[in-house]
C-alpha cells in the first residue's frame, strides 16, 4: 500500500483545503457546517452567479461558469478535494465538466454525487434514470483516468427529507393522516439523516490521506489508529442512521405526536405496481413520477435498499453517533408544523 512517505516532496498528509458544489444544498449545506466545525479545514463553495441559497457561516465562496472550464480550473486551484453535490436537474455533463476542471486545477480527491441509494447496485442503477449514468460514472474508471482518486458516500434517502415529500416519497400525507404502505409495509432499508451525511464526511476528510510509512500501511487497515483516507480510495463509504420499514417510520410518528391508528387512514399498494405508475407519469412529462418509481423501487423486498447486509456499515470506523429515530421524527414534525415546503428547502 502506498505510504506518505511515497509522496512527492512537499507533500501533506492531510485534507486540508475543500471545495464543495452545492454547498448551500439539501445534504451541501451539512457538509460544509460539519467540515468547518472540525478546525481543520478551509472551506470554500463554488458556486453560479444566479446562485440564491444562503452559505453556512465561515465559508469562502467564488463565482463560477459551469460553462467555461478555465473559471472552473482557476477557482479550484490550490484544493486538496472536490466535493459535488448537484440537484437531480443539473444537466447530465456538469460532473465530467467538474471532474476534469479538478484535474487540470492539481486536486487529488473528489466526492462524485451520490449521497442517496446504492448506485452500484446494478438492479437499482438500471431502473432509475441517471443512477445508471451515476454507475458508469464510477465504473468506467472517468475519475482515475483523469488523474484523481474518488471516494463516494452511500447512505440511502435522507430521513426528514423523505417524510415530507409527500405520498410519492415514504407514503405519507400528513396533512389529510393518510397513508400508502407499498406492499406490507416491513421491507426494511438503510436511511440515514441529513446531518449524519455532514458528520460522515467531515470525519472522512478528517483522516490522514495515507499511512505514514510502510509498516503502519502493512498493519490493519480497518481499525481506528491505522485508519486513513486511503482505505476507501476510488470505493464506496457506506453509512446509515436507520434500518427501517414503513410500520417503523408510522409507529414512531405515533410516539412523538400521540396519534392513533383510528386517526389515520391506511392503504396498500404493490411496490412494483407502484414503480410502474411511477415511469407512466413520467414518461407523459410529469416529473413526480420520478419521485415515486424510485421511491417504490427501492422498497422492493431484497431489492437493494438494504445495503447493510450486503455490504455492512462503516458507521463505527468513522465514529459516527447512534441516532435517536423519535429525535428525527420529532425533527419532521417541527418542520411538518412550520410549513416546510421541500421544493424550496424553505419552510
Amino acid at each position: 500500500m502506498t505510504s506518505a512517505k511515497d509522496q512527492p516532496a512537499g507533500f501533506t498528509n492531510q485534507i486540508q483545503h475543500v471545495a464543495i458544489i452545492g454547498a448551500g444544498g439539501s445534504v451541501g449545506k451539512y457538509i460544509a457546517e460539519a467540515l468547518l466545525q472540525t478546525g481543520k479545514h478551509t472551506v470554500t463553495a463554488v458556486t453560479r452567479a444566479e446562485g440564491t441559497n444562503p452559505l453556512p457561516a465561515g465559508m469562502r465562496s467564488v463565482t463560477v461558469d459551469y460553462d467555461e472550464e478555465d473559471s472552473l480550473v482557476n477557482a479550484l486551484k490550490g484544493q486538496d478535494c472536490l466535493i459535488i453535490t448537484l440537484a437531480v436537474t443539473a444537466p447530465r455533463d456538469t460532473q465530467t465538466k467538474l471532474v476534469v476542471a479538478a484535474a487540470k486545477a492539481g486536486v487529488k480527491w473528489v466526492m462524485p454525487n451520490i449521497w442517496g441509494c446504492d448506485v452500484l447496485h446494478t438492479g437499482l442503477a438500471q431502473d432509475i434514470p441517471g443512477w445508471n449514468e451515476s454507475r458508469k460514472f464510477l465504473a468506467d474508471g472517468m475519475v482515475e483516468k483523469a488523474g484523481l482518486a474518488w471516494v463516494g458516500l452511500v447512505c440511502g434517502f435522507w430521513y426528514e427529507h423523505s417524510l415530507l415529500l409527500g405520498p410519492d416519497g415514504f407514503g405519507f400525507d400528513f396533512a389529510r393522516k393518510k397513508l400508502v404502505y407499498f406492499d406490507d409495509g416491513t421491507t426494511r432499508i438503510n436511511i440515514s439523516t441529513q446531518a449524519q451525511c455532514g458528520r460522515a464526511v467531515a470525519a472522512l476528510l478528517s483522516l490522514k490521506v495515507f499511512p505514514e510509512d510502510a509498516s503502519s500501511s502493512s498493519s490493519s487497515s480497518s481499525s481506528s489508529s491505522s485508519l486513513t483516507l486511503s482505505h476507501w480510495r476510488n470505493k464506496t463509504v457506506y453509512i446509515s442512521s436507520f434500518l427501517l420499514n414503513q410500520q417503523d417510520m408510522f409507529a414512531s410518528w405515533k410516539r412523538v405526536t400521540g396519534d392513533s391508528d383510528a386517526d389515520w387512514s391506511v392503504e396498500h399498494e404493490s411496490s412494483s405496481e407502484r414503480y410502474e405508475r411511477g415511469f407512466a407519469l413520467l414518461r407523459a412529462g410529469n416529473p413526480a413520477g420520478l419521485v415515486r418509481a424510485m421511491y417504490s423501487r427501492v422498497f422492493y423486498p431484497n431489492g437493494g435498499g438494504d445495503f447493510e447486509t450486503l455490504h455492512g456499515v462503516d458507521n463505527a470506523l468513522l465514529g459516527l453517533p447512534v441516532e435517536d429515530l423519535d429525535e428525527q421524527t420529532r425533527n419532521a414534525k417541527a418542520m411538518v408544523d412550520r410549513g416546510y415546503n421541500y421544493r424550496t428547502n424553505r419552510n
